[in-house]
């Protein structure tokens, strides 16, 4: 069995798709270590794996990122996402990659698994191959390779077929990377060059191209084409799914008899302090309909709901959905990627309202896909949710395009797929021993002083990397040494 390091985010968002995946992997009999976020410890050990804490300056509790970081209080459009992803994401990242090199060199590790704001992987996927362990960036929301055939991750835009399409992607291209992010790419380019000598071949949110493999926990239905996907791109679909639930059921479970049409609207359990952004809306433009309103509020008191209920609203702080989704007609939802698949799962068709986060990425491939409305809103109105419903409810390609994404999804390998994309990188090559993380970085810090000093000092006073080959079955190897094939 294999010895597996998990990098996450101390976002639950983040979070949460990974326990499951260390869960699966301990139950396969690996060895599996999760790093992030101090708060998560229990969850982490609970699935059965290492719990390993990231440093207190690359550590914050994501419940109040208000109080965690002041200076994003305000700022919206293009100024908060950069603040964002140069505050929230990028400014740890020095401490993420030492946190990483200190795992490597407390033990073996055949392989780092990463969701894809994890930027301190930038640091290790620079590094060659023979000085890193291989890599897996793990798709927990839509796939944001760089294309010609697609636009900028984190605008929402769907595809456009044709040479307009590709020009207009051209130039969003270049306006998000050299214009919005542009100084957020320069500091990621000199945390690379300062910590590791090497120098950042990829734009910061393209880290997934540097994996030696992509798993994307979504069919190829809910993903937008692009002709040069590269075959190390799995497409497995999604992490968990609906499993057979001892949940009790509240005493009005009876009225979900197919009398009816069922809505069910929910903020999820993380989105949801504020009711009035989606569940609001939602109740106040269905009070008047013949639908069932089927309300979860994620975990929080129903009591903390607008009151007085209108008569066709039901409410339960948590609902079992293997028995709430056969039953429903539409999801009201503000886009989640997980809880977007358990209804694409079922086929159940969507009206969506996300504009944060990936949230943004997700509605629009709703839209793209056929399954659902998309509001391009955070706050709709009660009428805009009215008349999506509506129409969700009269037209039924959505139903039908949902359903196929359905079948696309039960055919799926889900966690197997995952288990299959370990095996074939693992077949690639090498395990990273402590002693050669050790050597690595000693030869990385000296490239790395000259690379940002001042002084010219010529090539021939660097430090040569390690040329060693690390081999999952002969360990290390010295320079022209040979092992079952192999030959460093």
């Amino acid at each position: 069995m294999s010895s597996i390091l998990i990098a996450s985010t101390p976002v639950i968002g983040h979070v949460t798709p990974l326990l499951a995946v260390a869960r699966h992997l301990v139950i396969g009999g690996h060895r599996v270590r999760f790093l992030t976020g101090a708060r998560f410890r229990s969850s982490v050990r609970e699935t059965g794996a290492e719990f390993l804490a990231l440093p207190a300056d690359a550590d914050y509790d994501d419940r109040d990122l208000a109080a965690a970081f002041p200076g994003r209080v305000g700022r919206t459009g293009p100024d908060g996402i950069r603040y964002d992803m140069s505050t929230i994401f990028l400014a740890p990242a020095a401490s993420q990659l030492r946190a990483v090199d200190d795992a490597l060199i407390a033990a073996s590790t055949d392989v780092v698994l990463f969701e894809g704001l994890f930027l301190g992987m930038l640091g290790l996927l620079s590094r060659p191959e023979y000085a890193r362990p291989k890599t897996v960036n793990l798709g927990i929301f839509p796939l944001g390779l760089d294309s010609l055939d697609t636009a900028p991750f984190g605008l929402g835009v769907m595809p456009k077929p044709g040479v307009a399409g590709r020009i207009r992607n051209a130039a969003l291209g270049f306006v998000a990377k050299r214009v919005i992010f542009g100084g957020v790419q320069r500091t990621a380019e000199h945390f690379v060059l300062e910590s590791t000598g090497e120098r950042l071949e990829e734009f910061f949110l393209n880290s997934a191209a540097l994996a030696d493999a992509v798993v994307q926990f979504t069919v190829p239905g809910f993903e937008y084409p692009r002709r040069e996907l590269a075959a190390s791109v799995h497409f497995v679909g999604p992490v968990s799914r609906t499993v057979a639930s001892d949940h009790p059921l509240p005493g009005w479970w009876h009225e979900l008899d197919g009398s009816r049409p069922v809505v069910h609207v929910t903020q999820g359990t993380i989105a949801n302090t504020d009711f009035d952004e989606l569940v609001g809306p939602t109740i106040a433009g269905l009070a008047d309909s013949d639908a069932l309103v089927v309300v979860s509020t994620g975990g929080r008191d129903v009591a903390s709901l607008p009151h007085p209920l209108p008569a066709n609203v039901r409410a339960a702080e948590l609902l079992p959905y293997d028995r709430l989704l056969p039953l429903t007609d539409v999801l009201v939802t503000n886009g989640g990627y997980g809880g977007v698949h358990y209804a694409l799962e079922h086929g159940v068709p969507l009206v969506i309202a996300g504009m944060t986060e990936d949230k943004i990425e997700v509605s629009a491939r709703v839209q793209w896909s056929g399954a659902g409305v998309n509001l391009r809103t955070n706050r709709p109105t009660a009428a805009q949710v009215r008349e999506a419903v509506a129409r969700v409810l009269r037209e039924p390609g959505y139903r039908e395009a949902s359903e196929r994404l359905g079948a696309e999804i039960a055919a799926s390998d889900g966690l197997a797929g995952l288990d299959r994309a370990i095996e074939e990188v693992l077949g690639m090559g090498v395990a990273v021993t402590e002693a050669a993380v050790a050597e690595a970085a000693v030869a990385e810090a000296a490239v790395a002083e000259a690379a940002v000093s001042e002084a010219q000092r010529p090539a021939a006073a660097l430090p040569p990397p390690p040329r060693l080959l690390f081999s999952r079955s002969c360990g290390e190897l010295p320079l022209g040494a040979a092992c079952g094939g192999e030959v460093a």
